[in-house]
């Protein structure tokens, strides 16, 4: 079964760090590009940052780029989300999503990824 599932998220005061975990199974990031989205009540959930295995490009974009890093374990499948200096309006439920266009062509759109994991939480208090 092709899935993909995220932990780390959390309580943070602002100005702290978390570090967002994707673990994929049924499949290899290798083959595919990865995508963190952010999605708050009542907007749309919007790209955060990328990356993609076979090259090894990475994006942050907006507020993310200085503050966020995303990196890849091959031997744990597992891509991660390091954010730092988190703000009150990093909060929302983060996404991982795979199968996306290439990184260095953009995030893309959400209806561009196929694979989606659950969702984790992460709020930061000012």
């Amino acid at each position: 079964e092709v899935q993909l599932v995220e932990s780390g998220g959390g309580l943070v005061q602002a100005g702290g760090s978390l570090r967002l975990s994707c673990t994929a199974s049924g499949f290899s990031f290798d083959d595919y590009a990865i995508g963190w989205f952010r999605q708050v009540p009542g907007k749309e959930r919007e790209g955060v940052s990328c990356f993609t295995g076979s090259d090894g490009s990475t994006m942050n974009l907006g507020s993310a780029k200085g503050r966020f890093t995303i990196s890849e374990d091959k031997a744990k499948k597992t891509v991660y989300l390091q954010m730092n200096s988190l703000q009150p309006e990093d909060t929302g439920v983060y996404y991982c999503a795979a199968d996306g266009p290439l990184c260095s062509l953009g995030i893309g759109s959400v209806s561009d990824y196929m694979i989606w994991g659950q969702g984790v939480r992460v709020t930061v208090s000012s």
